[in-house]
């Protein structure tokens, strides 16, 4: 197998798992938005609601570039469990600051996922997917932000 070959897999993998990350992800959010309690309900629960739709608009456009590379995506939810990096979480009674602790390490590990995903897209040549990666990267840092914000730091 070539360096390019190698480098494509390795695109499409990556791809793959950045892909599992945000269905994920997406769930844990909206899991929060729906379970949120206290006295910074209505800030939380917007918050919250307005990172999950941003997440999700992600979703078809990570799963479309690997189809552009002529490769499968995940089928299943078996398939977005074997992929993840996100740590499922089914306890609905969470503080609010453990809900934002949470989101804020899952979208600070997405970011370094994001960030080593970029040197594969460069290995393989694909200047769109190099170029999309940059965007998800900055949104995903901003999802960083806000919540660190929200965590007083």
């Amino acid at each position: 197998m070539s360096n390019t070959d190698n480098s494509k897999t390795a695109l499409i993998d990556g791809l793959n798992s950045l892909l599992a990350d945000h269905l994920a992800l997406y769930w844990k959010t909206k899991n929060f938005h729906w379970h949120i309690v206290g006295p910074r309900f209505r800030d939380l629960h917007l918050l919250f609601d307005e990172q999950a739709i941003e997440i999700r608009d992600q979703i078809d456009a990570i799963a479309e570039r690997v189809r552009k590379q002529d490769a499968k995506t995940l089928t299943s939810i078996a398939s977005v469990a074997k992929h993840t990096k996100i740590v499922d979480q089914d306890d609905t009674a969470l503080s609010p600051d453990a809900m934002l602790q949470e989101l804020h390490d899952d979208n600070a590990g997405m970011v370094k996922r994001l960030k080593e995903l970029k040197t594969h897209a460069e290995a393989a040549g694909d200047n769109a997917t190099d170029g999309l990666i940059d965007d998800w990267t900055d949104l995903a840092e901003e999802r960083v932000w806000f919540l660190k914000s929200q965590l007083g730091g």
